[in-house]
């Protein structure tokens, strides 16, 4: 049965696995080589202490989607990055629309106001799952870096997550959501979004 939950570090070697040829033959990752397993699991561990790292566990983890802080200074705090990558097999099947769809509710209930995406170009299955999902375009980085043979730009995009308020609260962490009927709606309504 598919599932949405948190990763942990006995899940990097699956990432790994889906993340490792985009670094490696593409230039959607800006990594030249693929991190090592223990990289992966640090860097699932770091996200995790304060966002959401989610897989799509359906007999397997066939695609994650995570989001990491935006800047580092104070102001920034309400900002948040994401990211989402599919297993090649599992594309066109829902999987970046479930994962975005359950990650974008825990960040509301964390308290994040605006989520940010940038992706390199040309990608237009990446850029069209972005627009679906709300991102608006604010711009794009021209030859911003430098992969296989050729200047790469990125494009970047902007989410309203929730409306501007005065004297927001700090977000809270993503453990705090752990087994809390936000974390069960947001997998809910993630997997609604996942054709099997």
């Amino acid at each position: 049965m598919p599932l949405i939950r948190m990763a942990t570090e006995k899940d990097a070697a699956a990432v790994l696995a889906i993340y490792g040829p985009f670094c490696e033959s593409t230039v959607i990752s800006f990594e030249y080589e693929p991190p090592s397993i223990d990289d992966v699991a640090s860097r699932i561990t770091n996200v995790t202490t304060h966002s959401p790292w989610l897989v799509l566990d359906d007999r397997g983890v066939i695609g994650y989607a995570y989001a990491s802080r935006h800047r580092e200074r104070a102001a920034y705090a309400w900002s948040i990055d994401t990211a989402v990558y599919i297993h090649p097999a599992h594309h066109r099947r829902g999987v970046g629309r479930a994962l975005y769809t359950a990650l974008f509710h825990l960040l509301r209930r964390q308290g994040y106001f605006k989520a940010f995406a940038g992706v390199t170009l040309p990608n237009p299955a990446s850029v069209g799952l972005h627009r679906a999902m709300g991102y608006q375009p604010v711009g794009v980085y021209r030859g911003v870096g430098y992969k296989h043979g050729a200047w790469r730009d990125v494009a970047y995009f902007q989410l309203m997550l929730q409306p501007e308020r005065l004297d927001p609260a700090p977000p809270r962490p993503v453990g705090a959501l752990a087994d809390s009927i936000d974390w069960a709606t947001a997998v809910e309504t993630g997997l609604a979004e996942y054709r099997q």
